[in-house]
């Protein structure tokens, strides 16, 4: 058999628990069978679905850091503290604006969804003796269906509209300027919707459902999917996790034998590529997908997180965290608030018990500076789109930001192994009444060292993310095109020959970086071989 490895820069990632500290307990998580993740995450809080009398309620805490802004943060939750308790009904899903780390939606068994505004006043004092918690009230409220509703999801890339999929069989489109009525509703689902994603773009919809169907829909184009085909063969739940720009699909589900699956599906046709056994285990698996091209999985009822990496149309195991405190739910954080100074590509809210406990997924590098290969740009919380715009039609790509300058990219969407697009400045789409406008933070967070960096700051940037001026004199880069020269020295052809010819060179230089990185991945496998062949005679001669 060959001892010849497959070269990945992730080939030893880790998943580290954080010290007990930055864990949060007392958590009184929901007793609600209804299948979602229980807790969800933003930049700056975590919303975790809570055991509350007399109605449904949901939980706001901020995160925990080493750097926490909310001073006395405490280990262990008090047992008053303030709850979103506006649902008459539990609650069964939450999900945060990716637009504004303090906008939180909810929804309910009695059909309601609410949009609620975090103020970090109510904080001020937070684990002082003197502290009084205030529960918080929505700044919306919705009456999305007739029956519960299960799942709420925000827009990727257009603010303020949201997805909301109910128990009378459909996914609604709300602009949360306009919520008299929805804008979009899909239908022709046989059964409950078990789950939904939007696209990277968020020009399409996917949902699994009960009837063991995956259907695909375009919100703009018409109620009923562009495309439906078979799902997974079993009769428990399914979740589906859309691959950021690869235009593929990834799912959960169950065989006829009750063995659990992960599958991966072409978007166009939705045919099924490959389908894997992970377990005969009987817990629903959760799948997370990063811009890493790495998808997470995390099954309800065990302790263990696995991890596979995906290349040439193939999912590869890299590793497993293995933990004996089986999990309720999980989330993870977005990566632009993740801490690049220790190579973390990803971070984990775990909800085990009466705990929730962060587990960073971390890259060894001995090398101080930013490592661009093991980052690629990370989805903004600047929007692209305002509702308007997209319910009219415009399609834009999602903007991301670079994590080691905090610069912006606008533009088409883009692969982890595509062009960089070009940094531009452009304001926030408007934000209605009653919502406040994006807001990034400026704030240069100290770096972590020693034990205490086991659960980095949840800023979203340490860097600003100002841009510099248009009229810079700096020399044009790679990523960068020259400005075309002036009608009085140049043809129209001339012009357009140039900007070809500047569009190859681009091209072949992306082309030439990918293959020196390849290349320098390979000789570092060939090492590793080298090391292991003498390891092996040497233990043979003994």
């Amino acid at each position: 058999m060959s001892r010849f490895v497959r070269a990945s820069k992730y080939r030893h990632v880790f998943g580290q628990p954080a010290k007990k500290e930055y864990n949060i307990e007392n958590v009184k998580v929901t007793n609600s069978a209804w299948d979602t993740n229980v807790i969800s995450a933003s930049g700056k809080y975590l919303s975790i679905n809570w055991n509350a009398s007399g109605g449904g309620a949901f939980a706001i805490v901020p995160l925990p850091s080493p750097f926490s802004t909310i001073p006395n943060f405490p280990h262990k939750l008090p047992d008053t503290l303030p709850l979103a308790r506006s649902h008459t009904a539990p609650v069964l899903d939450t999900d945060w604006s990716p637009h504004n780390d303090s906008i939180v939606a909810s929804a309910g068994e009695d059909g309601k969804v609410m949009i609620w505004n975090v103020d970090s006043s109510a904080f001020d004092n937070w684990g002082a003796d003197e502290w009084v918690p205030k529960d918080f009230d929505p700044v919306w409220r919705i009456d999305a269906s007739p029956r519960k509703i299960g799942q709420v999801l925000f827009h990727p890339t257009a603010q303020n509209v949201l997805a909301s999929a109910g128990g009378d069989l459909t996914v609604k489109l709300w602009d949360l300027a306009q919520t008299e009525a929805p804008k979009s509703v899909l239908t022709g689902h046989g059964d409950a919707i078990q789950s939904l994603a939007f696209s990277s773009t968020g020009t399409l919809l996917a949902t699994t459902c009960r009837d063991r169907k995956l259907r695909l829909f375009d919100p703009r184009v018409g109620g009923e999917a562009v495309n439906i085909t078979d799902g997974h063969g079993g009769i428990k739940a399914a979740r589906i996790a859309w691959m950021g720009d690869l235009g593929k699909i990834a799912t959960t589900g169950f065989s006829k034998m009750s063995d659990r699956q992960v599958s991966i599906w072409e978007l166009g046709s939705l045919k099924n590529e490959k389908t894997i056994a992970v377990d005969q285990s009987a817990g629903v698996v959760m799948p997370f997908w990063t811009d890493n091209n790495i998808l997470f999985l995390a099954g309800k009822g065990d302790g263990n997180i696995r991890y596979y990496e995906y290349e040439s149309d193939n999912l590869f195991a890299l590793a497993e965290y293995k933990s004996s405190d089986p999990q309720r739910g999980m989330c993870f954080l977005p990566r632009r608030a993740l801490n690049v100074n220790d190579c973390e590509i990803a971070r984990a809210y775990k909800v085990s018990g009466s705990t929730v406990e962060p587990i960073a997924f971390i890259v060894p590098r001995k090398a101080d500076s930013f490592q661009s290969d093991i980052f690629p740009p990370a989805p903004s919380i600047e929007p692209s789109l305002s509702a308007k715009e997209f319910f009219e039609g415009k399609q834009a790509g999602r903007k991301l930001v670079d994590l080691s300058s905090g610069n912006t990219f606008s533009g088409e969407a883009v692969s982890t192994s595509g062009p960089t697009p070009t940094a531009t400045s452009t304001a926030p789409a408007a934000v209605p009444a009653g919502l406040p406008a994006p807001t990034v933070s400026t704030t240069t967070l100290p770096a972590p060292s020693g034990a205490a960096a086991a659960v980095p700051a949840p800023s979203p940037i340490a860097k600003s993310f100002s841009l510099p001026s248009s009229t810079s004199s700096s020399t044009p880069t790679a990523a960068q095109a020259p400005p075309p020269p002036s009608s009085g020295s140049a043809s129209s052809g001339e012009i357009e020959t140039l900007r070809s010819e500047n569009a190859s060179l681009k091209s072949e230089l992306r082309e030439a970086r990918e293959m020196i990185r390849n290349l320098e991945l390979q000789v570092e496998a060939q090492r590793v071989n080298a090391r292991k062949a003498a390891q092996a005679l040497i233990d043979a001669a003994t």
